[in-house]
């Protein structure tokens, strides 16, 4: 994924009819379609069905199997309720005629009410940052299986600058949290919509692996097999993904070969723009 209008291209659907939509594939390396993926082309699905002057505020998604990149993804959207300030909408994406994700979304239109929220980490700004494929260069050559996990998948349409470098000589930071700003490499001129899709996509990044970090030297010495189950995300705000976003993420628990993260993004303003959740499958493979 090289540049924003490759991303873009990736997210937006086909309309086969009122109701189904089918896109392209993203030819990631391990042969699995990336959760991202799913998750920004479904939200496009349900967005074609609802009026102009209401936006998504919640979406709440499974995935059900692995989907496969050489197979084309055929979305069906069901128009579950149109009311007086909500619309809401089941978005069900299948191959061979098999459900591998579905996700339910609602919509509101534009109202006034009470506004609080929490306060935005104080550290470091992303202008003193490395890259993320810059902080992990000194693995090339002391871990270069580990050092192609990390980069393998990195979409070159999105900038990611980790405050902590989770892979330092160090190595002494333990604690299941994380902070990473991230924005598109290129000016983006289109509307909040889009901007959710893109959103929904880049929220897949950095979030389950934060149920690593108080074990990482543990993984380190073998492989670990990571795979979304399910994801949720809550949008709070108007925002750009051409401007830097920090997304502060934390890992409360992991059991039974399960991990959960959750993630808060803001703006530079200290504005907090969404909230997401997480539920990934962490197995250790021996």
């Amino acid at each position: 994924m090289r540049t924003a209008q490759e991303l873009l291209n990736l997210l937006h659907l086909e309309r086969i009819d009122d109701r189904t939509f089918t896109g392209i594939n993203y030819m990631t390396p391990w042969g699995i379609i990336f959760g991202g993926q799913v998750l920004g082309q479904a939200l496009h699905a349900a967005y074609q069905t609802v009026v102009k002057d209401r936006f998504a505020h919640s979406m709440h998604a499974y995935f059900i199997l692995p989907g496969d990149i050489h197979e084309p993804v055929r979305h069906e959207v069901d128009t579950i309720r149109d009311g007086g300030s909500f619309t809401t909408r089941r978005v069900v994406a299948f191959q061979k005629d098999r459900a591998i994700f579905n996700m339910s979304a609602s919509f509101q239109k534009r109202q006034e009410g009470i506004d609080h929220q929490i306060s935005i980490p104080n550290v470091l700004p992303p202008e003193v940052l490395l890259p993320d494929y810059e902080q992990v260069k000194h693995l090339k050559e002391s871990d270069p299986q580990l050092y192609r996990r990390l980069t393998i998948s990195h979409p070159n349409a999105i900038e990611f600058r980790p405050v902590e470098n989770l892979f330092s000589a160090e190595e002494q930071h333990c604690q299941a949290n994380r902070h990473v700003w991230m924005k598109s490499r290129e000016k983006l001129e289109v509307g909040l919509a889009v901007q959710h899709q893109l959103l929904a996509y880049a929220s897949d990044y950095n979030l389950l692996t934060t149920a690593l970090i108080p074990h990482m030297k543990k993984l380190r010495r073998s492989n670990s097999f990571l795979a979304s189950l399910d994801h949720a995300l809550w949008f709070h705000r108007d925002f750009r993904m051409d401007d830097w976003l920090l997304f502060a993420t934390e890992s409360p628990s992991a059991s039974g070969s399960r991990g959960l993260s959750r993630g808060s993004l803001f703006n530079r303003k200290g504005q907090l723009l969404a909230s997401v959740a997480q539920e990934g499958l962490i197995r250790e493979i021996r």
